[in-house]
């Protein structure tokens, strides 16, 4: 018996760059308008991340969470700033001096949105999964019990936030 997988052609390991038409939107997230703004007027370092499903995504998300509780650093919608380009949570990131992605693994899905959003110097790109070498088999979150993921994602933050705190000494340095 043949399935419908064994029929599929084989797919490319890379491709090249392309494009995503996306439509229109009116208006933006109350909430999100009122935190873009609040953390523009603090100067705060937008931190966005990987938010996929599978759990390098989520230790990614986690992570950024904690990260976002430390100063000068703040959440930042991914969503709402690449998909809602006349909001002040778009142009909190794209006038950011410095803004921090931490996406789940190599495939950099957001990253490599960001890249094409703003200057590429701007970015702090970390890439969570060398941090903590864990899960190469696993896709849904959920397989990995949340005491679990919550410490894991504790882990990488720590190593992210002991690398900010270098990135930013050498910069005074320098």
């Amino acid at each position: 018996m043949t399935t419908n997988l064994e029929k599929r052609p084989k797919k490319a390991l890379s491709s090249q760059a392309f494009s995503l038409n996306v439509d229109g939107v009116k208006g933006a997230c109350p909430a999100g308008e009122k935190h873009a703004q609040k953390n523009i007027a603090k100067g705060r370092i937008p931190v966005l991340s990987c938010e996929g499903p599978c759990i390098r995504g989520e230790i990614a998300r986690l992570a950024a969470n904690i990260v976002s509780e430390e100063e000068p650093y703040a959440r930042s919608c991914y969503a709402e700033t690449f998909l809602v380009p006349h909001s002040t949570m778009a142009d909190w990131v794209k006038n950011a001096d410095r803004v921090v992605m931490i996406d789940g693994c190599f495939l950099k899905c957001l990253g490599r949105v960001l890249d094409n959003f703003i200057d590429a110097e701007k970015i702090i790109h970390i890439d969570a999964l060398p941090m903590h070498r864990k899960y190469g088999d696993v896709f849904l979150y959920t397989d990995v019990p949340e005491a679990e993921r919550e410490e894991v994602a504790g882990q990488v933050a720590d190593k992210i936030l002991t690398r900010l705190r270098e990135e930013h000494d050498l910069a005074k340095v320098g």
